[in-house]
């Protein structure tokens, strides 16, 4: 009878590989995925003060110490508000500008533009970018510490339910604590909800529609109003145990959810009465691009042509990034995509939160500040050729921010971050140079110049931060003598943020954004008489994505002004011409308008907060300068995290135990990366292990690894007994242990594009047990016997690997939905088998219409030369081998195979199994996938569970050098399966796959039906 093998190694599989990749993910480069480059050679060193060990580069010192001073302060204002001291010193890793931060190894994966700052869970590590000027990083320092207490805290209380809280708790809790109450950002967002009539309950917060930050900050702002800020604290302790966020404020306030709620509602409402009584006709502006109306849901960065007919505009309108549109500025009509980043590689990012495009006085050339392979690019564009024609890269610099023309057409100006802080800086486009205007810690940024040339008014803290007390006032309008160099104040109101300045066509105005009443609105400063005129009057807010970002565009030779307004949790861009109405405002009597930028509850119902006591109080907490003592950087290595598996099993032959531990150690940056892992499977020859290196503290990642991983299978063979009347059950048990030690290198020249080389030894040692069973046909087992078979010699073998590695897609919450990868790999092995592995892996994704993504992949392996077919090489196969295991033809699984199927050849061997091995591949797939919920909105709408279907299609062919493939005249043919399928991301990172398939070369066999772990191809 012939051997039939099955699935029982599946759990000791998939533990090994599941450990294994614990090594790997690290010890190798990823088969597929985008990279984190490292172009710039950080040489950190350590800054300790009282409690904080702060790693910073030697560019970013200036910065650095006066952020030593804002965290000392912070850990005061937390430590008091919270009750409570860090258990032990506080690591804080300093990047001198964004671009910086994104190549930081102490997160894994990419970062991206709109993240701010992390704290990390394993070592609590606060790792954050200079954010422009001062009194932005230290609003997000102070936010990211609170992470810092809220990780301590809850890993003193046990830690249980501190991962499952939301993140409207975590995240509002730390931005109400380095905000406080009033915050007209925040307060936009509740007017906007109120207009429309969707204020949310408590519970409807864990909806992701409800932008955690903002609610989060409101909802803790109310209760800390209502019930004093140290129930702030004391609600955190609750949580951090129960996991129970919404049972936390019940048990501290002493309301239940709905009357909890309800009290919240009802205090936006009256708080925001006077601005929400206003009328929608009392609104100036006419709507050009929202999301009905030919943009994206985020509409922003407007910027003007100057004779105002072109409108340049930042979108998402395509869905998977934010893109540069060109548009009809009278009609909205969307003319063409000027810049993508979602699947072209060129640019890393388009600084879309604090910068917008800008056009030359001809109007045709338009003008953007990116990221391109690190490093700062201004980037200009011919809008007649539709082509990029100049890109200028500033090494010297962190980022560029906000470019604006000359008059001339022949200089630049813009904002930058150098070491950490933002100055002002000219480029002169024929003379290749580079001059700064201004040197100092003050913000300087959104420079516009003059329609003469002579000035530039930028937005400044100068004249009302105290940069030795660290306490930051409200941004002003100020204007600086081109030449000269000497900066004056432009007098508006007394109060509030002044920004995005831009000039009036005649050069006698300025129009600007300010809140002096709490909501940012447009207007206009008459320069020689001071009078003040308000253009705009909206009940939400002129903003950007942040209270910084540009959100105001004036064309330069027309009567047009363009500005984005935040609607409906969004963002449109509306329009006004020569026929504003603007409305006179009296700077001297606008702080008697009521304040619509303080948070609930109402200030008659509002206790006097320490929050707000704190965050007024510059002095508190803050060290003199020059406290602190510098050191060397130690790359010394400290336990991350230690992971745990276990697989039970049976089977008519018995149970059996399997299990494993592996263990990660790096050092604070996490260039340096130990990686160890041990696995057990009942015999002393089935424990195997791994340790493994990685080096990532240069753009070059080199790594070791060293292991011994026994694989195991096992097969039944049934005979007839030798007495007469018995049955014969061989359990045929054949282990094969990899014994590796080897070393890589991985080299990536931008995020798509890398090179991959490794080499190492191998031994391949193999072992063949048999356990025969006796069995009387009714089943009764009369003796069992254990031997040992012949087992191959060991095969010693050298190797080496080089690969090219492209991949520019663009992943949904199951698969790749965009973009393309392919992989071109090829591995020379030699020693007691002589081959060459040959690898050609592409895929690609397509939108032929939105939300569906036809997916297209061909695939060839093949092990080529004179051993490539050896036996004792395990034969490559078409279908899943176990669980978890891809696979390439869907419905061929190597468990499904029954006897039944089988025509046996004279050597017992069964052809319909033998035709999915072989020693070279070659697969196609093809898959139409589309989320189950949006095919029927037409959006990329995956619903609360993300779900997306699929129907596919597989071909491959399994051949070896003696058996060529049908495509070659050969004899080996091509297996199919066509099917459907469902894709599901349960928990946010696991990937369950179900489908119903038909295999079509499997005679007898219908649908099916299979379950897997993997995303899509």
């Amino acid at each position: 009878m012939a051997t039939r093998f099955f699935s029982r190694p599946a759990a000791v599989v998939a533990l090994g590989v599941a450990l294994g990749m614990v090594v790997a993910t690290h010890a190798s480069a990823q088969y597929f995925g985008q990279n984190k480059v490292q172009y710039d050679r950080f040489r950190f060193e350590v800054l300790k003060t009282k409690r904080f060990d702060i790693h910073y580069y030697p560019e970013e010192k200036a910065a650095t110490e006066q952020a030593a001073r804002m965290a000392e302060r912070w850990y005061e204002r937390i430590s008091k508000t919270l009750d409570h001291e860090l258990t032990d010193r506080q690591p804080l890793i300093l990047y001198a500008s964004h671009p910086h931060f994104q190549q930081t190894n102490v997160i894994e994966g990419g970062i991206g533009e709109g993240t701010g700052g992390v704290t990390e869970a394993l070592k609590r590590r606060v790792v954050l970018p200079f954010a422009g000027p001062l009194a932005e990083t230290d609003h997000v320092l102070g936010h990211e510490l609170v992470h810092a207490f809220q990780y301590d805290i809850g890993f003193m209380m046990g830690g249980r339910g501190l991962f499952r809280l939301p993140l409207w708790f975590i995240e509002g809790m730390a931005e109400y604590l380095s905000v406080g109450p009033v915050d007209p950002q925040t307060a936009m967002w509740l007017r906007d909800a109120a207009l429309r009539d969707k204020l949310p309950t408590i519970r409807d917060l864990n909806n992701p529609r409800y932008f955690p930050y903002r609610w989060g900050q409101a909802l803790w702002a109310f209760v800390a109003g209502r019930w004093g800020d140290e129930v702030v604290g004391d609600a955190l302790r609750i949580a951090a145990q129960t996991g129970d966020a919404e049972g936390a404020l019940i048990e501290v306030t002493g309301l239940d959810s709905e009357e909890l709620s309800n009290s919240w509602k009802g205090a936006i409402i009256e708080q925001y009465q006077p601005v929400l009584s206003k009328g929608a006709q009392e609104e100036a502006g006419t709507v050009l691009l929202s999301e009905e109306q030919n943009g994206g849901q985020i509409n922003i960065g407007p910027s003007l042509s100057p004779d105002g007919k072109r409108i340049a505009f930042l979108s998402e309108k395509d869905l998977f990034s934010i893109d540069v549109f060109l548009a009809d500025a009278e009609t909205g009509k969307i003319e063409r995509k000027i810049v993508e980043t979602a699947a072209d590689p060129h640019f890393d990012s388009l600084q879309f939160i604090n910068s917008a495009g800008a056009w030359d006085r001809s109007g045709r050339y338009i003008a953007f500040a990116a990221i391109r392979r690190g490093d700062p690019v201004l980037s200009i564009y011919d809008v007649e050729q539709n082509k990029r024609v100049r890109e200028a890269a500033f090494k010297e610099l962190g980022e560029i921010y906000h470019p604006t023309w000359a008059p001339d057409g022949r200089r630049i100006a813009f904002s930058a971050l150098k070491g950490g802080l933002p100055d002002l800086y000219v480029y002169d486009l024929d003379k290749e140079e580079l001059r700064a205007l201004t040197d100092d810690a003050y913000g300087e940024i959104q420079p516009a110049w003059s329609p003469d040339g002579k000035t530039i008014v930028f937005v400044t803290d100068r004249f009302s931060s105290d940069l030795d007390k660290l306490q930051f006032g409200d941004y002003r309008l100020a204007r600086i003598d081109v030449e000269s160099g000497r900066i004056e104040p432009v007098e508006a109101f007394p109060h509030g943020k002044h920004i995005n300045p831009q000039w009036a066509r005649d050069g006698q105005s300025l129009f600007f954004l300010a809140d002096p009443d709490g909501v940012t609105n447009v207007y206009r400063l008459e320069l020689a008489s001071g009078r003040m005129l308000r253009v705009t009057d909206v009940r939400t807010g002129v903003t950007g994505i942040t209270a910084l970002s540009p959100a105001l565009s004036v064309a330069s030779n027309a009567d047009r002004l363009a500005y984005s307004v935040q609607f409906d949790s969004g963002y449109e861009i509306r329009t006004l011409g020569a026929d504003a109405r603007e409305m006179p405002v009296e700077v001297s009597t606008a702080s008697a308008t009521p304040d619509a930028g303080m948070l609930p509850p109402p200030i008659a119902a509002r206790r006097n907060t320490e929050v707000e006591k704190l965050l007024a109080d510059a002095t508190f907490g803050l060290p003199a300068e020059g406290e602190g003592e510098d050191a060397a950087y130690d790359a010394k290595l400290g336990l991350d995290y230690a992971a745990q598996a276990m697989g039970v099993g049976t089977s008519q032959f018995g149970t059996y135990l399997s299990g494993g531990v592996a263990l990660q150690f790096s050092d604070i940056l996490g260039n340096h990366i130990l990686s160890t892992s041990i696995l057990a499977n009942g015999e002393i020859k089935d424990i195997g292990g791994q340790v493994a290196y990685l080096n990532r503290s240069s753009r070059l990642n080199w790594g070791l690894i060293g292991g011994s991983i026994p694989y195991r299978s096992q097969g039944v063979r049934d005979s007839i007994g030798e007495t007469p009347g018995t049955i014969d059950r061989d359990l045929i048990t054949f282990r094969q242990t990899h014994r590796q030690i080897a070393g890589l290198v991985a080299y990536p020249f931008s995020r798509s594009d890398r090179f991959e080389f490794s080499g190492g030894y191998e031994n391949i040692a193999f072992d063949w047990e048999v356990e025969t069973f006796t069995f009387l046909p009714n089943g009764e087992l009369l003796d069992r016997r254990e031997s040992d078979l012949d087992s191959p010699d060991d095969i010693h073998l050298a190797s080496a690997s080089a690969a090219f590695v492209h991949d520019t897609s663009v992943f949904g919450p199951t698969s790749p939905l965009l973009g393309s990868r392919y992989r071109v790999e090829a591995i020379p092995t030699g020693g007691s088998l002589n081959y060459t592995g040959l690898l050609l892996d592409y895929r690609r994704y397509f939108v032929p219409f939105r939300p569906v993504t036809f997916a297209v992949r061909g695939l060839h392996y093949g092990r080529y030369g004179g051993d490539g077919d050896d036996e004792r090489l395990r034969p490559l196969y078409l279908g899943s081998q176990y669980f978890a295991d891809p696979g390439f033809v869907r419905g061929y699984e190597i468990g499904d195979i029954d006897p039944n199927e089988c025509t046996f050849d004279e050597d017992g061997s069964c052809p319909e199994f033998e035709r999915l091995r072989g020693s070279r591949l070659l697969v196609a797939n093809l898959e139409l996938r589309f989320p189950l919920v949006g095919i029927f909105t037409g959006q990329y709408d995956y619903g609360p569970v993300p779900i997306e279907g699929l129907l596919f299609g597989d071909a491959g062919v399994a051949w070896t050098s003696t058996e060529d493939p049908s495509f070659a005249n050969g004899s080996r043919d091509w297996v199919r399966s066509v099917g459907a399928g469902l894709r599901f991301n349960a928990l946010g990172f696991a990937i369950f796959e179900v489908n119903a398939v038909r295999p079509l070369d499997r005679p007898g066999v219908g649908w099916k039906f299979a379950f897997n772990i993997r995303p899509g191809f």
